[in-house]
């Protein structure tokens, strides 16, 4: 335990917590209520290996990502300070769900042997936080070597990529290379009640004028063959998701070749998109020509501007291409491939009732997209819409604007011009970001606006609130597991993941300073992280609570907690997902009542009455939190100063 800290700058806090918060309460209860919520999750759903209760077989090539997706958070709530239990788990489940996906012939080398990113993002996340829990294990690091392999071309089975024209060969790729097509089998596209809200993916198929047209097999033969000819092969901007999953190999190995390929891939996107006016083009033929394969459109590719999704999904995969090129690089010229998007969205807003529009990712029959947004709006649903979609016609499909992305982008940038636009839309929202409800979505987040307003100082109750909140739907889902009586061997492949009794939204804001990651594949981007000292891991240790109430370019303000009354504890905070941020001094306060001001190794001045600074100047520093205690740490924060990396504080 010495080892690390006879070289770490120790602070002590000393200031009674004669009255623990209601936060730090709730949030140690929260922990300590997903710890156990697991179990009865796996009694019910899992076999005695780990495999999923079910007996349906997967027809298409969609599917494995939600297999993963019932218990990718696992680690991470491990990441924030759960149980020991909960990362023998996470590795038991990502072992036997890839043992069961691989028997269902849908992975080859434990890795999706090939589909689009939109769904291999969701999949790999799983991973991500895997490797980031156990950075030293040697089969995790091989595997991760692997998996970022098949993009590099080191695997003779996996020819994923053209080095000469920098693109990704296949919107369907994975461990057996290019997929070529979108489907196996006659290509055809169905009338699905499920997929009817998005449409037609091309609107110039002769006799195919609306999706019900598909009722009709003959049409919807002739629409499948379209969809293989103009996006089953070439490059697709969705494709930029797979950037985390290169830059995840980096953050295990340092080895430059992947720093290298996500900088020349994204570079090479970011060169398209000045092209085509700053809005990226969705498809990209073999010849490395946008349009190619699409009449020389630059939209109408696979998960693209027209379908299914549009701006959802184009914004996510700007945004993570554009944070893991701005984390290898510290280049903040980088972020403008994601600002383009966002802004040209925004300027295209309009004030419209929302009740009265058809929206494809969820309207007032199907609310759980915009659940926080229609239940702050009453009775009135006139509130800011941005068009989602682009086709034959010009822009449409308007929808309120999804607060995670710019909230992702200003996370990393800090830049005033990126909160300006965060306010833009507030004032043009016409409902309170204060207001907290209590709901999950799919993705675990939504609560972005309450939390911005909490880092304003506007909404002190924040903590408490969306901790409450999240505590109800832990139980709600716990509930719902005890009284689920469907056939496990019939469900549907979400019937899982949609009872994930695991949310961790609440402590990404609260803890690590953070907005929730971009679901579809974005890596863990925070502005602090926390090590349990005594226990030699990851994660905030027992008992202790922390509260990020203050994020600013260059300052971080943090408070903790120890709620025991018994035991000290000691912490590592470190600046930074990886340690990419540097400390500077740190302000504090101390107990006037002490009689000594020797804390540790600290070079300390005194400010006035209790105040102190320490001088840090380093991406660590060691805390301790003796029984009932609790500090409020102002620190000086350099960002993206140093090399990321998922290694420990203790094996630098």
């Amino acid at each position: 335990m010495s080892l690390r800290r006879e070289r770490m700058i120790t602070i002590q806090a000393t200031v009674p917590c004669t009255q623990a918060p209601s936060w730090a309460v709730w949030e140690r209860k929260l922990i300590v209520l997903m710890e156990q919520s697991v179990h009865p999750f796996l009694e019910k759903y899992t076999r005695e290996d780990g495999s999923l209760i079910w007996g349906m077989e997967l027809e298409t090539r969609d599917g494995a990502d939600d297999f993963y997706e019932s218990f990718y958070n696992w680690p991470l709530l491990y990441l924030l300070g759960g149980g020991d239990h909960l990362f023998r788990l996470g590795v038991r489940q990502w072992e036997a769900v890839t043992k069961q996906l691989s028997h269902m012939d849908m992975l080859a080398k434990e890795y999706e042997k090939g589909y689009d990113w939109f769904h291999q993002g969701e999949s790999c996340l799983y991973f991500y936080f895997l490797c980031m829990a156990d950075p030293t294990n040697p089969t995790i690091i091989d595997r991760a070597r692997r998996f970022a392999g098949f993009y590099l071309n080191e695997d003779p089975d996996a020819q994923n990529y053209d080095p000469d024209l920098k693109l990704i060969r296949a919107p369907h790729n994975g461990s057996l290379g290019p997929r070529w097509g979108l489907m196996d089998g006659d290509p055809v596209l169905s009338w699905s009640f499920r997929m009817r809200h998005y449409g037609l993916p091309f609107e110039d198929v002769p006799g195919i004028r609306t999706y019900d047209d598909l009722k009709d097999p003959e049409l919807a033969r002739r629409m499948g063959q379209v969809m293989l000819e103009r996006m089953g092969s070439g490059d697709v901007t969705a494709n930029l998701l797979c950037t985390s999953l290169v830059t995840n190999a980096y953050l295990l190995t340092g080895e430059e070749k992947y720093r290298k390929w996500v900088l020349e891939y994204v570079d090479a996107w970011s060169e398209r998109s000045q092209q085509n006016g700053g809005l990226l083009p969705d498809n990209v033929g073999l010849s490395g020509e946008v349009g190619e394969n699409n009449k020389g459109k630059w939209y109408g590719g696979n998960y693209g501007w027209t379908w299914p999704h549009g701006f959802y999904n184009i914004a996510q995969a700007a945004i993570v291409g554009a944070s893991n090129a701005y984390l290898l690089s510290a280049d903040s010229n980088y972020l403008n491939l994601a600002r383009t998007q966002i802004d040209h969205v925004l300027n295209r807003g309009d004030i419209r009732d929302v009740s009265e529009l058809e929206m494809s990712l969820g309207n007032l029959e199907d609310l759980e997209r915009w659940i926080g947004i229609f239940e702050s709006l009453e009775e009135n649903k006139e509130t800011f819409v941005v068009p989602y979609r682009y086709g034959d016609n010009g822009w449409f499909d308007y929808q309120p604007m999804t607060i995670m992305f710019p909230a992702a982008v200003w996370n990393i940038s800090m830049a005033a011009s990126d909160w300006q636009s965060i306010e833009r839309i507030r004032h043009a929202s016409k409902y309170d970001w204060n207001l907290v409800h209590s709901f999950r979505t799919k993705e675990d987040s939504g609560h972005e606006q309450p939390w911005l307003r909490f880092l304003e100082g506007e909404n002190p109750s924040y903590p408490e609130f969306i901790l409450r909140a999240s505590y109800d739907q832990v139980c709600r889902r716990l509930d719902s597991i005890r009284q689920d009586n469907e056939d496990l061997m019939k469900v549907h492949i979400h019937h899982w993941q949609n009872l994930n009794p695991v949310l961790t939204e609440s402590l990404i804001q609260l803890t690590l300073g953070a907005p929730q990651i971009m679901y579809n594949g974005g890596l863990l981007i925070c502005r602090v992280r926390y090590f349990d000292l005594d226990r030699r891991r990851p994660g905030l240790p027992e008992d202790i609570a922390a509260l990020v109430e203050k994020l600013e370019e260059k300052r971080t303000v943090i408070r903790l907690v120890n709620l025991n009354s018994v035991h000290s504890r000691n912490v590592v905070i470190q600046a930074g997902a990886f340690g990419e941020h540097s400390f500077g001094s740190v302000r504090y306060s101390t107990d006037l009542n002490r009689h000594s001001r020797h804390i540790g190794n600290c070079s300390q001045t005194d400010l006035e009455a209790g105040q102190y600074i320490s001088v840090v100047n380093d991406n660590i520093f060691h805390l301790h939190m003796p029984p009932k205690k609790e500090i409020i740490l102002d620190l000086e924060t350099e960002r993206y100063v140093n090399r990321p990396s998922y290694e420990f504080p203790w094996n630098r």
